[in-house]
């Protein structure tokens, strides 16, 4: 597809991967891509990273976002914390597929320390060029916003 406006962020962990897989949306697939960081393999806290991702993408100034941390679990957790966000932890082709199909996710979360480089690749092209099936997905999806019951 190409041209999208896509966010990237990682914690330490996902660093190397993270600026690996910028270069893979830059270069290979032609996308839009905002850096939210993190810039070295320093230690750092995910959520400092994650909230302006997250938020960013929830506000609407990106369509999608990638993100990437030791298991994809706390980046992910955090993500999920804003309105609209639908992140999902991918770490095989068809949980991306399958997140963006059936979820309509738009933050695929990636598990840095348990998933090789060309596995991100394919994970990450396929959850971009994956659309959502709608229909009976879409009903399920209006009820994942927390209501007052």
């Amino acid at each position: 597809m190409g041209n999208r406006k896509l966010a990237i962020v990682s914690d330490h962990a996902g660093y190397s991967l993270k600026e690996k897989l910028k270069n893979y949306l830059l270069k290979e697939m032609h996308e839009e891509v905002k850096d939210f960081g993190c810039f070295s393999e320093e230690p750092v806290d995910y959520p400092d990273f994650a909230h302006p991702f997250a938020n960013a993408i929830s506000a609407g100034e990106y369509e999608m976002g990638i993100s990437i941390c030791g298991t994809g679990n706390g980046i992910n957790m955090t993500a999920n914390k804003h309105p609209g966000i639908r992140s999902a932890l991918c770490w095989n082709e068809e949980i991306s597929r399958l997140a963006r199909a059936h979820n309509d996710a738009n933050i695929c979360a990636l598990p840095g320390r348990f998933i090789s480089e060309a596995e991100a690749y394919l994970i990450v092209k396929t959850f971009l060029n994956t659309s959502f099936d709608s229909g009976r997905h879409k009903i399920r999806i209006d009820k994942i916003s927390l209501k007052m019951y």
